[in-house]
């Protein structure tokens, strides 16, 4: 237990203002010796030992009638260990533009608001906490652990299992652990926003997997930088979010994870930087199994890495030019409409020019071939009341199905094409009907063929005679009345039989197949 005499002089202003909840300021009022990066030239006049703060956290000096104790300190050197692991705090504390010797241990400790902010800290252990307000740590620079028995990775900020009724204010903090975790807080969960805002930078892995934020987390402008292991930048894989704002020049020099995230408002990327992995070995977006109401991808660049969105539901999507890289994975992607992002303006991607082909473009660059992909953007179009948009995509999944198969079904899918477009396009069986009608029509009339038997028989007829060889079925009554002497007419003759049996075989295929799939 402490005394009273073994205090220093700032150590007993300290102690004689936490009753009443005063501020104890050790600055002197010069900026550059006040400055935190100067601390190592602060001298005993400005420093605090941890355990005196320990002490009064724990009810060292009782309060007096009508005080609200409270522990505030400003411009302190703070030596030795500030260990509450497991404490029962029931006073705010306040520190501010502080220089921390050895890092903060609340392990499982329940304590009320805490704020450090504007200081250095080398690591902070809070796994498990109960903080009963918010925790700030605005403009403060957070460095990795020395060591820690409960992160097999070098970790600066753990807040795992923690829970926090408040907001967690890191605007302006630089978070830090080169390779490693710059925050670890795994089974967050939060009763207020997380704000990583106004210069926030991390350097190491941002861990936030299976947290809690109904009231988001904000990244306007946030850096993430020096991923940890794998090139991950940032994790939310199975964190339920009302909002994540990854916009404004937000950038990610690693992985971002939402693996089975779930937005029940909006994910926005609007004007963010996804560079991927350093070494390239890693996609720049993974939103496997993703779900969320609004989904922004509007992004100042293209990624450098893979956009991964397999699976991944969403009800608005808004991209631009921008925002897809040269491979994506879109197998399983469902989303309810499209708005494209053009000169700053939010229009409907349905019914604009060149629409479809930029659409079978972008579902190209998924490696392989997945019917899927086709069949939602299909879906989407019709849905919007665009049939005919509808049938191109379906028309370009068969052309793209087509490239999969054996040199034999490829020859047959050529002929569908060109002939019926696979059934999409039945008015080409038409064009091909009056192209080859008009053909033997005019051919047959510059001769005049023999008759099968003299004296019986209709009349020739040209067209009637072209129309009863095209047509397989039936009979008009000539193609049996009459033969050719002429053999390059009698030849013109047999193929135009050949060409209605293909013709006729492919429309019904054509037609089934489209009819069979919607």
């Amino acid at each position: 237990m402490l005394s009273y005499d073994e205090l220093t002089s700032p150590e007993r202003e300290l102690w004689d203002a936490f009753p009443e909840g005063r501020r104890v300021d050790l600055r002197t009022g010069v900026p550059e010796e006040d400055r935190v990066a100067a601390s190592g030239q602060w001298d005993s006049g400005r420093t605090v030992r941890a355990t005196v703060i320990v002490a009064l956290l724990l009810g060292a000096n009782t309060a007096q009638s009508g005080a609200v104790e409270c522990l505030r300190l400003a411009g302190a050197r703070i030596s030795g260990h500030l260990n509450l692991a497991g404490a029962q705090i029931a006073h705010d504390l306040w520190l501010e533009d502080c220089w921390f010797e050895e890092s903060v241990d609340l392990l499982g400790a329940t304590t009320q608001t805490l704020a450090i902010t504007g200081s250095r800290v080398p690591g902070i252990e809070a796994d498990s906490a109960r903080i009963e307000g918010n925790l700030d740590l605005r403009h403060s620079v957070v460095e990795c652990l020395a060591s820690s028995p409960f992160n097999h990775v070098s970790t600066a900020l753990s807040l795992s299992d923690a829970r926090v009724s408040g907001g967690m204010l890191l605007n302006g903090a630089r978070i830090s652990a080169p390779g490693g975790w710059a925050m670890a807080a795994g089974g967050l969960v939060m009763e207020g926003g997380v704000f990583c805002q106004g210069g926030f930078v991390a350097r190491g892995q941002v861990r936030l997997m299976e947290a809690q934020l109904p009231r988001g987390l904000h990244m306007r402008g946030a850096r993430l930088e020096c991923p940890g292991p794998r090139g991950v930048a940032l994790s939310l894989d199975n964190a339920v979010a009302s909002t994540l704002n990854f916009s404004d020049g937000f950038t990610a020099n690693g992985t971002v994870r939402l693996r089975g995230t779930r937005v029940s408002d909006k994910a926005t990327f609007e004007g963010a930087v996804l560079n991927g992995p350093p070494d390239g070995d890693g996609p720049a977006l993974l939103g496997m199994l993703m779900q969320a109401v609004d989904f922004d991808l509007t992004l100042a660049q293209p990624p450098s890495g893979t956009v991964d969105l397999r699976a991944a539901q969403v009800s608005y999507l808004h991209d631009s030019e921008h925002s897809w890289p040269d491979v994506v994975e879109l197998e399983g992607f469902v989303y309810g409409s499209i708005k494209v992002d053009e000169a700053g303006e939010r229009r409907e991607a349905v019914g604009r020019r060149n629409s479809v082909p930029q659409r079978v473009a972008w579902i190209r660059r998924c490696p392989g071939y997945n019917p899927q992909p086709y069949e939602q953007l299909a879906g989407w179009y019709r849905k919007a009341g665009h049939d005919d948009e509808a049938r191109r995509v379906l028309l370009a999944k068969q052309r793209h199905r087509r490239q999969t198969l054996p040199r034999a079904a490829r020859a047959w899918g050529h002929l569908l094409d060109v002939t019926v477009g696979y059934g999409y396009r039945p008015w080409l069986a038409g064009v091909w009907l009056l192209a080859l009608t008009l053909l033997g029509a005019l051919s047959f009339s510059t001769h005049a063929p023999t008759p099968v038997q003299r004296g019986e028989g209709t009349p020739f007829q040209p067209l009637v005679y072209t129309l009863d060889l095209l047509v397989p079925i039936g009979g008009l009554g000539q193609r049996t009345a009459w033969y050719w002497s002429n053999d390059s007419l009698q030849w013109l003759a047999y193929l135009l039989i050949a060409f209605g049996w293909v013709l006729t075989t492919a429309i019904i295929a054509g037609v089934s197949r489209a009819l069979q799939k919607n």
